[in-house]
């Protein structure tokens, strides 16, 4: 049985902030309706090479970016500045249990869109809002994007080499944990509204994403007052953790407190580097990190980095090496825990998609619908769930409202 078997999400954002969450609420059960552009549809579908399957409109087939945030939810096609398509909207919206937007504040509002108006109709309704920069502050109706975020909310400055220029962080990392939040917060809103009966409405932001995912870097800033520094792929307070080069490749290690470091050194045979006065503490070692680093290099190059890793791995301390993507997808625990799904896709035949991080024992996640074709289930969704009959549908299709 699915944890969100009895939820129905009606859902119109597209790219990637929104389409993650309302992916992660599917991949619970829950019946995710994923409303988009006649025609063209999520700009995403469109985000490649690569392209799988057949090619439509002016898509060479259905983009791997696509794939990646869009199983298991159905497609349906509305051009909702009509009237006739913004009522099909609204009655969605009167059957359904959440609503998730991501257009720049205030354009839905303007529509008959907003919270206030769909409330009316279903006082139940979570309604959630995913924007750039929220829905108050004199940046509220500007337009959001990942890589913009990152530089304005601080991460490019403190990612990249110490000596280097700031660098963004290879995936969309605000993206998705923005959509991570909304998910984590209508999943709030429900619990909550099965005591109160109603609905409310939930305002993420990406710049408020950023600033969370600051983290502990911010509390050290906001504690301390002294602005952060980029230490490349060091930790800011914490030495050895960080990358290392053996003979034929890289590895990372860490030693996050005093016992690990007295056993990283005794199982490397080096006492002088536990008594040396450089590296007594933590405080000590994070002082002196340069020496430490080129030490401990000069000593990680006279072997291949599995044997320094069977070795250190045995000593119980944490340590990996730095792997391709494809290594990923070669990795020992690949299978076991489900790393990758395969799916059977309307146009594309099998395809692989990664698979879920959250394992539960009784109601555990599963794909049961693939990234959709653009409007592949606008049948079962107007007639058999709305009462729409197949002449209204073709009419509508005549005039571009579906």
């Amino acid at each position: 049985m699915a944890a969100l078997k009895d939820i129905r999400i009606v859902d119109i954002t597209r790219a990637m902030a929104g389409p993650y969450c309302t992916m992660m609420l599917g991949d619970f059960g829950a019946d995710v309706i994923k409303v988009e552009r006649p025609g063209s549809g999520d700009e995403s579908r469109g985000w490649g090479p690569p392209f799988v399957g057949e090619k439509y409109g002016s898509y060479p087939g259905e983009s791997a970016y696509f794939l990646s945030a869009n199983r298991n939810k159905r497609s349906l096609t509305v051009n909702f500045k009509d009237p006739a398509g913004l009522e099909i909207i609204k009655k969605l919206v009167e059957i359904s249990d959440v609503f998730i937007e991501n257009f720049r504040t205030g354009v839905l509002d303007k529509m008959g869109l907003g919270f206030d108006d769909l409330k009316e109709g279903n006082p139940g309704l979570i309604y959630c809002s995913v924007s750039g920069y929220g829905r108050t502050g004199p940046y509220r109706e500007r337009p959001g994007y990942d890589a913009v975020v990152q530089a304005e909310g601080g991460m490019m400055s403190i990612t990249g080499p110490k000596e280097g220029p700031p660098s963004r962080v290879g995936i969309p990392i605000i993206d998705i944990t923005s959509g991570m939040f909304a998910a984590s917060a209508i999943l709030a809103a429900l619990y909550e509204r099965g005591s109160s009966g109603q609905g409310q409405l939930i305002d993420i932001s990406l710049l408020d994403t950023q600033v969370a995912l600051l983290s502990n870097v911010a509390s050290n800033y906001l504690v301390g007052g002294e602005p952060p520094r980029r230490h490349g792929n060091a930790h800011p307070t914490i030495t050895p953790y960080e990358p290392f080069q053996a003979k034929d490749k890289g590895f990372v290690l860490g030693a996050a407190n005093q016992r690990q470091w007295e056993k990283l050194c005794d199982t490397l045979q080096q006492p002088d580097l536990k008594n040396d006065p450089r590296f007594l503490t933590n405080q000590d070692r994070v002082k002196y990190r340069a020496d430490l680093s080129e030490i401990l290099n000069n000593l990680f190059k006279e072997k291949n980095a599995a044997e320094w890793l069977d070795q250190i791995q045995k000593a119980g301390l944490p340590c990996g090496p730095i792997n391709t993507v494809p290594e990923v997808f070669r990795h020992p625990q690949r299978e076991d825990r489900g790393l990758v799904q395969e799916v059977q896709h309307s146009s594309a035949g099998k395809v692989s998609l990664t698979g879920f991080p959250y394992k539960l024992s009784r109601t555990p996640a599963e794909i049961h619908q693939s990234p959709p074709l653009l409007g592949e289930h606008n049948r079962e969704i107007l007639v058999d769930l709305l009462g729409y009959n197949q002449v209204e549908m073709d009419k509508m299709g005549e005039k571009g409202i579906i």
